[in-house]
């Protein structure tokens, strides 16, 4: 049962930052935020009571001899679509990760498998790439080191638009591959794997970095097959010394890299934080779907079959072409749906 003196602090709340907006007092980006957050609860609220106001009116409208008929058949109708107004209110009213609207680090690295590993890092990247471009994201590489087949050691990107974090968060996990690689010439299948980190970008309230816990060492950057790019020593590796952290940056700007890789560092530590919260507070819970684990195959790739499955939640999509192609909506949105069914049942348990 939903609380009405719940719905209407949330109301009253959000009239106070109307008001207080309008007045132009206090931190307006802060207020606005807020205010854009319980913008579609309130709206979904509005939804609610007015079918219950309905509903209380065509009860009423029962006891009244003229007016019976209408009742009697405008209830049913009004009480068929209780449950998914309620259903869509209890969504909005689900806990909300405070990370959720804010940009991404995305980390990916070749796992088991060799040279199929590092090629398969690469088809990754590029798959979220071309998802970051159908959402009309922007996606910049910050660092990357390739191999000689054009595979990936590592690459590290920067991603940028609304609703990232929600989007990518349930994409961190090892990413196994089945498949004939170019390199096999007996047409046998291997598998190899990929981890894919996703990290919310940090902002400066949520991190406090001591300077003397940082190694700062500059290095000449390198291009493809070790040529220089330039012969200054432009590439910066910083080394947070408590957390064991190593972050670089090769832009040709040593200052750019020293702001590129502190960025880095901030959300690594970041994520950081959150993975200790989360881990504390998800000790007993089963499902794995949100809470960023890394150490679970989340998902396999098999090209033979041309087929995608999702571990977490037994899902299975037979156009492996198109989610290589970054049509990954599908099953991003059934983790979504999975994730706040399991906030639902804690909320009602």
């Amino acid at each position: 049962m939903i609380s009405l003196e719940r719905l209407e602090q949330i109301t009253r709340r959000f009239q106070f930052l109307e008001a207080q907006m309008a007045q132009g007092g206090g931190d307006i980006a802060a207020l606005g935020r807020e205010y854009a957050e319980l913008r579609p609860v309130v709206e979904q609220i509005e939804v609610y009571m007015g079918l219950v106001r309905d509903m209380d009116e065509a009860e009423a409208m029962l006891s009244d001899p003229e007016m019976r008929a209408l009742a009697e058949e405008e209830l049913p109708t009004l009480k068929a679509r209780l449950p998914e107004v309620e259903k869509a209110l209890q969504l909005t009213l689900l806990p909300k990760d405070a990370a959720d609207a804010r940009p991404a680090m995305i980390e990916i690295r070749p796992g088991t498998g060799g040279d199929e590993a590092a090629l398969f890092a690469g088809d990754l990247l590029r798959m979220y790439q071309r998802y970051a471009e159908a959402r009309g994201w922007t996606f910049q590489i910050v660092e990357m080191q390739e191999t000689e087949l054009g595979g990936i050691k590592e690459v590290v990107a920067h991603i940028k638009g609304e609703g990232v974090f929600a989007r990518l968060k349930y994409e961190s996990g090892v990413h196994r591959v089945q498949r004939v690689p170019s390199t096999e010439s007996g047409g046998r299948i291997h598998t190899s794997a990929a981890t894919v980190a996703v990290l919310p970008e940090a902002e400066d309230v949520d991190i406090d970095i001591n300077a003397n816990d940082l190694r700062i060492d500059t290095m000449r950057s390198s291009g493809a097959g070790g040529q220089h790019v330039n012969t200054t020593d432009s590439a910066v590796r910083i080394t947070h010394m408590p957390s064991g952290i190593v972050v670089t940056s090769s832009e040709k700007s040593q200052h750019r890299n020293r702001e590129i890789a502190m960025q880095v560092l901030k959300a690594r530590l970041y994520d950081l934080e959150r993975q200790k919260v989360d881990d504390a507070r998800s000790a007993d819970r089963k499902s794995q779907v949100g809470s960023g684990d890394r150490s679970e195959r989340i998902r396999t790739y098999n090209f033979p079959q041309g087929r995608m499955t999702d571990h977490r939640i037994n899902l299975t999509l037979y156009k492996l072409d198109q989610v290589m192609q970054g049509d990954l909506d599908e099953v991003i949105d059934a983790l979504t749906a999975e994730h706040q069914a399991a906030l639902l049942a804690e909320m009602e348990a």
